[in-house]
């Protein structure tokens, strides 16, 4: 049996098993808005996040029309929504990628 300092892993270790299902409990319960005392799941929270997305998305390509057109006249106030937009995809992708890392990781887990 595998030995770390101060843990014992194997089958005779049900820490490690009440540790996921305690960690399951906690991402079922919802988490409170700070901004509207609402309370959030963890699926409202993601959905959110890329309503957001995709709404800067939205704002991005109606800049670049309007530039297109002759509405707006400063590029800056088009190249600041469209890296806005950019950068707020890289984090979702990021968050995503990283969320299937974690999926994955507990999958390989011995139970």
């Amino acid at each position: 049996m595998a030995q770390i300092p101060g843990m014992q892993i194997g089958a005779q270790n049900p820490q490690n098993i009440n540790q996921v299902q305690g960690f399951q409990e906690r991402l079922s319960q919802p988490v409170i808005d700070s901004n509207s005392n609402k309370y959030e799941t963890f699926q409202e929270t993601l959905n959110g996040f890329i309503k957001n997305v995709n709404d800067l998305q939205a704002e991005a390509g109606r800049s670049v029309e309007m530039l297109l057109t002759g509405e707006i006249k400063d590029v800056h106030d088009v190249m600041i929504a469209v890296e806005k937009a950019g950068t707020s995809f890289e984090l979702m992708m990021e968050i995503r990628n990283k969320m299937i890392e974690a999926y994955h990781e507990i999958l390989r887990m011995q139970v």
